[in-house]
C-alpha cells in the first residue's frame, strides 16, 4: 500500500523532497517522559504535551502500536475506544516516533528526551566507527560497546529519581539489558513474565502514597506483528490483550493516576515477494564497505576513498532499480531535513553515507549478513511512512478499584 501522503521523489532528490521530520521538542515520543516529569512537578522539565498535573503517572509503551493500526482495529479495543470517546482536552491524540521508526531509536528518545542525532541510537544496527564494525543496538550488543558510553546523556529517570519514586515494569530479561542501560537506566525495576503479572506488579509498586513515575512495557503486540503480520488474527488477539491490560491498570492503579498509552513505532505487512535481496544486484552495493539499519531503512557506508561522483551514481542506481518505491538520500540531506533532530559530531559517523527508506510494502535485505529467519518477518517498520512513524497518545485518569470505565 503506497503512502499517498507524500509526492514522488524526483531523481535529483534534495532534503526538501523528504517527508517532514519528527516533531522533536513539541509532539514526539521524546516529550512523553519529560512532560510526565513536568506534570509531576519536577523542576527543569517542560510540559510540551500539556499533560494534567498529577501525583502519579504510568506510561504504557506498547511496542509496535501505530496510530493507523489502532484506528483500523478499533472494534478490538472497547476500553480504549471509551477512553478516546471521553476526550483528553489539549493533550494530542498522536505523536511522532523517532527516526528511524524503530525500537532502539524511539525507546532511547523516550528515555532521554532527546532526538536520535543526540542520543546516538540511530538504528537497529549501525556502524561503530571506532571498530569499523556494524553493531546491534537492541538485543545483541557487541561486548566492546559500553551502553553508557555509546549513549552518555542522563536519562529522564536519572534526572527525576531524587524527586520521586521511579519504577520500570517489564519482562525480567530486560532488567539489566544493554538497551536498558543505554536508554532507560535509573529506575527501580520490577519484572513480570506475563501481562497479568506485570499489571499486578504495577499496582503493588504504585500502592504507596508518594509521587511516582512508572514505565510499563508491553512487547507482545510487536512480536505477533513481526511473526504473523499486523493484519493477522494473532496480532488482533494481542491488541485485545493490550486493551484488557490497560483496563486492568485503570482499575488497579490508585485512583487519579494519569495513564498514558503510546507506542514506539507503527507497522505494516510486507509480502514475501517484496522482501528483496539487494546484495544480489552488484550495482546497488558497488563501493559499499558496510550495510546496516533494517529492511525498511537501510544504511549504506561507503569506502573511505569514495568520491561524490561515486555516491551520486550509487543513489542513481538505487533509483533506477526501485523508482518511487524508495526515498534515497545522503547523510547530509537527512541532517538538513532534520530527520535525526540536531546531530552531534560524534553521532554523525554512525549514520550511513547513503540511506534507503521504503515508501511502500517493500523490505530490503543484504543476505550476505542477514539471518535467514529475518526474511520470514511479516510485519515491518523503520521508514518514514505515516503508518510507521505516527503513534497514539491516549491520556486518562485511572479509575481505581472504586470506579468503573469501559
Amino acid at each position: 500500500m503506497r503512502d499517498t501522503a507524500q509526492t514522488p521523489a524526483p531523481s535529483g532528490s534534495t532534503a526538501a523532497d523528504l517527508p517532514s521530520p519528527p516533531l522533536f521538542g513539541t509532539k514526539s515520543i521524546a516529550e512523553v517522559l519529560t512532560s510526565s516529569a513536568a506534570a509531576l512537578g519536577v523542576p527543569g522539565f517542560s510540559n510540551q504535551l500539556q499533560l494534567p498535573a498529577s501525583q502519579r503517572v504510568c506510561v504504557v509503551l506498547a511496542d509496535g502500536l501505530g496510530r493507523s493500526l489502532l484506528k483500523q482495529k478499533a472494534s478490538h479495543t472497547p476500553f480504549l475506544r471509551s477512553v478516546m470517546a471521553a476526550g483528553q482536552r489539549n493533550v494530542p491524540q498522536w505523536i511522532d516516533s523517532a527516526f528511524p521508526s524503530t525500537t532502539a531509536a524511539s525507546l532511547a528518545s523516550l528515555g532521554t528526551g532527546l532526538s536520535a542525532g543526540q542520543h546516538g541510537m540511530v538504528g537497529y544496527d549501525v556502524l561503530d566507527p571506532a571498530q569499523d564494525k556494524v553493531v546491534n543496538l537492541l538485543g545483541n550488543w557487541d561486548p566492546q560497546v559500553d551502553p553508557a558510553v555509546w549513549q552518555p546523556h542522563a536519562t529522564v529517570f536519572e534526572r527525576v529519581a531524587a524527586e520521586l519514586d521511579v519504577v520500570t515494569v517489564s519482562l525480567p530479561q530486560f532488567g539489566n539489558s544493554p538497551m536498558t542501560q543505554a536508554a532507560l537506566r535509573g529506575s527501580r525495576f520490577v519484572g513480570g513474565t506475563s501481562l497479568h503479572a506485570r499489571t499486578a506488579a504495577a499496582a503493588e509498586a504504585m500502592s504507596g502514597g508518594g509521587r511516582s513515575l512508572m514505565y510499563f512495557y508491553v512487547n507482545e503486540l510487536d512480536k505477533a506483528g513481526h511473526r504473523y503480520g499486523c493484519q493477522s488474527d494473532r496480532w488482533e488477539h494481542q491488541l485485545e490483550e493490550l486493551d484488557s491490560t490497560v483496563k486492568r491498570l485503570s482499575a488497579t492503579l490508585p485512583a487519579g493516576t494519569t495513564i498514558l498509552l503510546t507506542g514506539d513505532h507503527g507497522m505494516l505487512d510486507v509480502p514475501a515477494s517484496q522482501r528483496i535481496d539487494y546484495a544480489a544486484d552488484a550495482s546497488l552495493v558497488a563501493g559499499v564497505r558496510h550495510t546496516a539499519g533494517e529492511p525498511r531503512m537501510v544504511h549504506l557506508y561507503l569506502e573511505p576513498d569514495a568520491t561524490d561522483v561515486h555516491r551520486d551514481s550509487l543513489i542513481d542506481a538505487w533509483r533506477r532499480r526501485f523508482g518511487e518505491r524508495i526515498w534515497a538520500f545522503t547523510r547530509d540531506q537527512a541532517v538538513a531535513a532534520g530527520l535525526f533532530g540536531d546531530v552531534l559530531p560524534g553521532v554523525a559517523p554512525r549514520i550511513g553515507d547513503i540511506m534507503i527508506a521504503a515508501r511502500d510494502t517493500l523490505a530490503l535485505y543484504d543476505t550476505r549478513r542477514a539471518r535467514p529467519a529475518s526474511l520470514e518477518v511479516v510485519g515491518q517498520h523503520g521508514s518514514l511512512t505515516r503508518a510507521e512513524r505516527e503513534v497514539p497518545l491516549l491520556c486518562f485518569p485511572a479509575a481505581g478499584r472504586q470506579g468503573k470505565r469501559g
